[in-house]
């Protein structure tokens, strides 16, 4: 599936050491499940978590939802354990958490081989760096670590998330210069819908392909703000139509709701008819 089209509306995060959380991931409906051996995993479980991920993956189960795994940091002592198992766990792709540097997943990529990479943005350096980050071969797709980076800004929560949108924005380029993948962080409230509902609706707006999720009552709104409306897709599907009978008969421009249609605005709407079709057959 072409990467722009596959859904990553809901990216649900599973701690990697439950057996029953591993288990519920399975029948949910989410786009992608982040499977954690890194904050939700106790230091002293740190091992054992390892093994029961990798027994989870290889019995199956999880359909087409994309499989991310979440190892410790390089420098930590389970990194390099994690890196190596990762390799030959059944996922689609590790996430490396406070990235910060070209050289961090070249480092990552020595152990993991060609699996794709995802980068885990939370600390300042790893901000200004996103460019460079995001050129890496291997570099698949961001995730934004809010709640680490407002740490280290040492800024204040706000409904708008003023202080976090210059870091946001920086990434949203970087990522879209290179055809990455980019998922908003997570909303702590997670029985505030209306409240996710909104910050869902800002990160749709901004450019992300979906949020990180850290409770399942989180799935739906998520879901819904990220998929395109009945709406968009009507409009997506006149466009087209129209710009297709201008070509063919070579007269005049196309003009859809008053407004001109543009190759461009094809483009577009080809991407989210695709988007559609991709979350029906995921759905389904």
């Amino acid at each position: 599936m072409d990467q722009r089209a596959r859904p990553y509306r809901s990216v649900l995060y599973i701690p990697g050491s439950k057996e029953r959380a591993l288990d519920k991931a399975r029948s949910l409906p989410v786009d992608a499940i982040i499977f954690d051996l890194e904050d939700a995993v106790a230091p002293d479980a740190k091992e054992e978590a390892r093994k029961t991920l990798a027994k989870a993956l290889a019995e199956g189960g999880y359909g087409n939802r994309m499989k991310i795994v979440r190892i410790n940091g390089l420098i930590t002592e389970w990194g390099r354990d994690d890196a190596k198992a990762v390799k030959d766990m059944d996922c689609d792709a590790v996430l490396l958490p406070k990235v910060e540097s070209y050289a961090q997943v070249d480092l990552l990529a020595e152990i993991t081989g060609d699996l794709p990479i995802w980068a885990m943005m939370e600390t300042p350096r790893g901000i200004m760096n996103a460019a460079e980050i995001a050129s890496h071969p291997l570099m698949s797709g961001f995730v934004m670590g809010t709640n680490d980076l407002a740490k280290e800004l040492q800024c204040r929560f706000r409904a708008d998330r003023l202080p976090m949108m210059t870091s946001l924005s920086l990434c949203l380029l970087a990522a879209k210069a290179e055809g990455l993948v980019i998922v908003d962080g997570v909303y702590n409230a997670f029985k505030d819908a209306e409240g996710l509902q909104a910050e869902c609706e800002q990160g749709r707006d901004l450019g992300m392909d979906g949020k990180t999720l850290i409770h399942p009552a989180q799935v739906d709104v998520a879901n819904a703000a990220f998929a395109p409306t009945e709406e968009e897709i009507d409009l997506a599907r006149r466009q087209i139509v129209a710009f297709e009978e201008t070509e063919a008969t070579g007269q005049g421009v196309a003009v859809v709701d008053g407004k001109i249609v543009e190759n461009l605005h094809v483009v577009t709407a080809k991407e989210i008819l695709a988007k559609a079709d991709a979350i029906a057959a995921l759905e389904g």
